[in-house]
């Protein structure tokens, strides 16, 4: 089966810097259940199905650091790509409210359809573009929604997550991020930052790479000019967190 898993975003730049998006896009390829999960389109256009506003953001990020960005191109309602193979959630059934009708019925068979034609291939081309540089630093982008159903709202305008096995860049960019002193910054908020075989797992702590994952509000970036407005403010601080932990 040829199938598309993935976009390289600047692929012949030379930069440090790789920028990864495991949730950018809430394409459902047609062999996957006709092409419908079987929920709404509004369902499908909220974050349960990507990560709303990554994308973008994760462009323009990878343009103003002179690097290369890898991003998804199927839902994380198809496959998770931010989790491990064996994760029970990798095919999520029930996300946030939402009964996943399509992934219920989902057998191995299916679930390992998804995994050889998406999940490793897009795996397989990130490892590739990491081993680019023996210096390669991750820089993983995702979104969160304001409000989980039924719970409270979250205050954060950005988040960082990191793992207790290396936190260097991360503390080190939260304390640039704090230091601007109008933000509410979430520490390992609204998400812990490791679970066994994720992407930063498998692609930066395993192999000894400087990382950090940043979760943006989705409300605040739902546009291009945001977007941009966003990676303009990141970009120095990122370098600055950078300069510290390699100094």
């Amino acid at each position: 089966m040829t199938e598309r898993a993935f976009e390289i975003h600047g692929e012949q730049r030379e930069s440090r810097w790789l920028v990864t998006c495991d949730h950018a896009t809430n394409r459902v390829p047609d062999w996957v259940a006709g092409g419908n999960l079987g929920i709404a389109p509004e369902d499908m256009a909220r974050h349960i199905a990507y990560d709303v506003g990554a994308a973008g953001l994760t462009r323009a990020l990878a343009d103003r650091l002179g690097a290369t960005a890898i991003l998804s191109d199927f839902s994380r309602l198809v496959i998770d790509p931010n989790r491990g193979e064996d994760d029970p959630t990798l095919v999520m059934r029930l996300y946030d409210g939402t009964i996943i009708p399509a992934n219920r019925r989902a057998d191995p068979g299916d679930i390992e359809r998804r995994k050889a034609a998406l999940y490793r291939p897009y795996h397989e081309a990130l490892e590739r573009l990491a081993q680019r540089r023996a210096d390669t630093v991750i820089l993983a982008i995702h979104s969160f929604t304001p409000c989980l159903k039924g719970r409270s709202p979250r205050p954060w305008q950005v988040g960082v997550l990191h793992s207790h096995l290396d936190s260097r860049l991360s503390r080190a960019l939260i304390a640039q991020l704090q230091s601007e002193g109008d933000l509410c910054v979430g520490d390992n908020q609204p998400y812990l930052g490791h679970l066994p075989g994720d992407s930063i797992d498998r692609h930066a702590l395993r192999p000894g790479r400087h990382n950090t994952l940043i979760e943006l509000r989705n409300d605040l970036i739902g546009t291009p000019e945001a977007q941009a407005a966003w990676a303009d403010r990141l970009v120095p601080l990122l370098h600055a967190a950078l300069a510290e932990v390699t100094r």
